[in-house]
């Protein structure tokens, strides 16, 4: 078995070491999860819905605890930690209130010479939730509560920095009244992920994380002819127009690239300027950039390995031709950190196609701008990605603003005058390399059932 040491980025210490299962302890587990989702199955959608609402108190009162603990595992600042589990008990909220509506059968005119027809959605059974470390709840409840809800059992393989963030997920689906076992956290490594993925009594597999996993998890999927929902990475653009408001544009460029020190899916790695208000932007950045503060508003990076990937990808595109406006590789780490995971805000401008930091995603607070000719040209450069998350629009005229989201950008999810975010009540997904299917909403909830037609004669 594998030791999992858990390691604080800003303190570079072990704050805890978790003993990995045996295949034989994971056989187990998956067959008491099967026995949980025969029993679980049996109940009324209306019922098994009000059963996982109470989860959402519980975890407003364990927020402060949580918030605490995904700051030791991967450094988010815990003022984002506990915002980070207060939308977790909003998306329970949202879909008690919700889901039964969205598992309801849908009737359709009968057939000729029967007297109804309609459609169930009826649960697929074990789900496998392969979880990155980035949001560490919100990623767990966002995929498990609409799929345990649907009737289905869920196996959570989380990050293996954020285990512990996986058993109080664990702990807390305990204290409702689930069959046992329903929901289980696996405490593996990724070899063993792909023998859960072939067990024949696993049905599906969700995973959120990066391109490269995306694709071996969802060939392998495929291979089993196994449903699978992922939820890559982006290079989104957002596009910034003469005609915007420019300050309003900055304000969301730089809180959301900064949000969880940058290591966002939905975060805009690339701003796309029009030439005329490209120098004006530029201070608007700077002015916002410069007011963050470590520890509020960021932490440090993951762990050594992330930053030091993002420190020769901004070393790179300097090297190409970008140009430092703020931060980079010389600034001293804060007293407070270690200095190993560290990395500053950082701008880069007249960054152009070919360069490390417009082709790549930078998993890390750094700000791309990009100079465009014209409206024509900022859409053109948008779409030169083969990413297609979230993009966003910034212009007063909203009709035009619109008609781009709409039409021009090639992107899961498009906002006009604000930054991207997710939200229980909307699909949230990309297209492209950036995944396939959807979570959240109706959509998401529904991704993991069969559409079953009945006829009856």
């Amino acid at each position: 078995t594998y030791m999992f040491p858990q390691i604080n980025p800003r303190t570079a210490e072990t704050f805890q070491v978790y003993e990995g299962m045996n295949d034989e302890k994971v056989k187990q587990i998956i067959q008491k999860a099967q026995d949980a989702f025969q029993e679980w199955r049996q109940i009324p959608a209306a019922q098994r819905v009000q059963r996982l609402a109470p989860l959402a108190e519980m975890l407003r009162q364990r927020a402060d605890e949580a918030a605490e603990l995904m700051c030791q595992e991967m450094g988010k600042p815990v003022a984002q930690g506990k915002a980070e589990v207060l939308k977790c008990a909003y998306l329970v909220d949202w879909y008690a209130k919700h889901g039964a509506e969205f598992l309801k059968d849908t009737e359709y005119p009968a057939l000729p010479g029967f007297s109804k027809s309609f459609v169930t959605y009826q649960p697929l059974g074990l789900i496998l939730a392969i979880m990155p470390w980035n949001f560490p709840m919100w990623q767990v409840i966002r995929m498990g509560v609409p799929t345990l809800m649907a009737g289905n059992a869920v196996l959570l393989k989380h990050a293996h920095n954020c285990f512990g963030s996986g058993l109080l997920c664990e702990e807390l689906l305990q204290q409702l009244e689930l069959p046992e076992g329903l929901f289980r956290s696996l405490i593996v490594d990724v070899p063993e992920i792909h023998q859960v993925l072939e067990h024949p009594l696993v049905q599906g597999v969700a995973l959120t994380g990066s391109e490269v996993a995306g694709r071996a998890v969802a060939a392998k999927a495929g291979s089993l002819l196994k449903k699978a929902v992922v939820e890559l990475g982006g290079s989104d653009a957002y596009a910034i127009l003469a005609d915007c408001d420019l300050s309003e544009a900055a304000r969301a460029v730089v809180d959301a690239r900064i949000s969880n020190s940058g290591q966002t899916c939905i975060a805009p790695k690339r701003v796309i300027v029009e030439k005329a208000v490209k120098a004006a932007f530029e201070e608007l950045v700077l002015e916002k950039v410069k007011a963050k503060q470590y520890g509020v508003d960021y932490g440090p990076l993951v762990h050594p390995i992330g930053r030091d990937q993002v420190a020769k990808q901004v070393r790179d595109s300097l090297a190409e031709g970008a140009r430092l406006l703020h931060g980079g590789l010389e600034v001293p780490k804060p007293t407070e950190d270690c200095g190993k995971s560290f990395f500053p805000p950082t701008v880069l401008t007249d960054v152009k196609p070919g360069m490390t930091c417009f082709e790549h995603e930078i998993f890390g607070p750094v700000i791309a701008i990009i100079e465009a000719e014209d409206e024509a040209d900022v859409i053109r450069l948008a779409n030169q990605t083969k990413y297609g998350l979230a993009g966003a629009v910034f212009t007063r005229d909203l009709e035009k603003g619109q008609r781009m989201a709409v039409k021009d950008l090639e992107a899961g999810m498009c906002f006009v005058n604000d930054f991207v975010r997710s939200d229980p009540s909307l699909p949230f997904g990309g297209v492209k390399a950036s995944g396939l299917g959807r979570e959240c909403a109706a959509f998401g909830m529904l991704e993991f059932v069969n559409v079953k037609t009945i006829c009856v004669k």
